[in-house]
């Protein structure tokens, strides 16, 4: 099992920045990938970011590059979610995930079932 646990959510005004952090408990040597997903009230959950673990390549979604960075720490067991130029657009729940299955590889970063773990979100709202 695995345990993810969100912080770092708020308001800021619109072009603001913030960092979320995501930190794993458990059994986390097997983790493979984390990400982060968003979901706006009344929309689908979306993909906005994933790190492969071991290698750190990171992986976006078009309309995050750029201004937000994913990155990890091993040590620590954490992802963090560097967000600047924040829009009142971004504003979400944003949901961290961590993959721990090492078969079937991964078809897409970007799909919220490739994940076998979730945290219970941390709500960001950007003011305009």
């Amino acid at each position: 099992q695995v345990q993810l646990v969100e912080s770092g959510g708020g308001l800021v005004q619109a072009g603001g920045s913030l960092r979320l952090s995501c930190t794993a408990s458990g059994r986390t040597f097997s983790t493979i990938a984390m990400a982060w997903f968003r979901q706006a009230p009344g929309k689908e959950r979306d993909f906005v970011a994933a790190i492969n673990w071991s290698t750190g390549s990171t992986y976006y979604a078009d309309s995050v590059k750029g201004p937000f960075t994913i990155s990890r720490d091993n040590a620590k067991r954490t992802a963090y979610l560097q967000m600047n130029s924040l829009k009142p657009e971004d504003t979400a729940v944003y949901y961290c995930a961590a993959r721990t299955t090492i078969a079937p590889a991964i078809t897409s970063y970007e799909y919220s079932y490739e994940y076998n773990y979730w945290g219970q979100g941390t709500q960001v709202t950007v003011s305009s």
